[in-house]
């Protein structure tokens, strides 16, 4: 391919809105550019790799079916990061029932790149074709290249999304702990600690139980009974002590602070 297809490629990768239209632009870039029938990208979300963008149905079939069974060259392209070609399903004999199960798909050859960056590794660029043989040298030179450009692409997408998400979850955050404080007469930190303990309980992210709280206006049921009986404690102890306070004799004494303790100090 020309400089100036490369070029073009590096502008629309760098200049997609989000992770979507990043994936979408390398696979359909791989089916103009590369001798492939299909194209698809796996990438690496929490351990699991998960599949974004593909160009045909049977790139996710193939890719879920490496997944599961633990054989291809997929998963030896991850586990190695080094790119796995197979130029012909028909009679590889390293994969016999991943090849049985491609081939019966139409595929005859595979390609799988790994997709890196300095901090290690974002994904899988998958390419396919129902031709047997059908990758040469100068298609490997162009899936590296693309490869390079989409690893940069997408590591700075899915850390523009972290970030996006990162906002929103302290936004929410705030927003529930507004709730908290007022409903509940607690200051920011206790706030937060029952939104954390509340997480810590129930084994849910703390975004998720903010957003709950949002659009439910109400803690569940256990956790506003707590926090219903601390504050009906609070209650009690603030009226026994303004109780107390106005027995005792004001001749002669100093009040310090009512709350949470009260200090008393008599004149000599």
């Amino acid at each position: 391919m020309s400089p100036d297809a490369f070029a073009r490629l590096a502008v629309e990768l760098h200049g997609a809105e989000g992770l979507e239209e990043t994936v979408d632009a390398v696979v359909d870039f791989a089916l103009q550019a590369l001798n492939c029938s299909h194209a698809g990208i796996a990438l690496h979300s929490r351990g699991r790799p998960q599949v974004p963008a593909a160009t045909h149905p049977l790139v996710c079939e193939i890719f879920h079916h490496a997944m599961a069974t633990g054989h291809g060259p997929l998963v030896e392209a991850m586990r190695t990061g080094q790119d796995v070609m197979v130029r012909d399903t028909a009679i590889d004999p390293r994969w016999p029932q991943w090849a049985a199960e491609v081939g019966e798909l139409g595929v005859r050859a595979v390609l799988d790149v790994p997709l890196t960056t300095a901090t290690g590794s974002v994904g899988m660029l998958g390419l396919y074709s129902t031709a047997p043989d059908a990758f040469g040298p100068d298609d490997i030179a162009v899936a590296h290249i693309l490869a390079r450009h989409a690893s940069v692409a997408l590591a700075n997408a899915r850390h523009e999304a972290n970030l996006a998400q990162a906002v929103d979850a302290r936004k929410l955050v705030g927003q529930a702990m507004g709730i908290l404080m007022e409903r509940y007469d607690l200051d920011g930190d206790r706030a937060f600690t029952v939104l954390r303990r509340y997480s810590q309980d129930t084994n849910t992210k703390l975004r998720d139980v903010a957003q709950q709280l949002i659009d439910t206006r109400k803690l569940p049921g256990t956790e506003a009974r707590r926090l219903n009986t601390e504050a009906a404690a609070g209650i009690r102890a603030a009226t026994e002590l303004r109780r107390a306070v106005q027995r005792t004799p004001r001749s002669g004494v100093w009040y310090g602070e009512l709350l949470p303790t009260v200090v008393v100090l008599t004149g000599a």
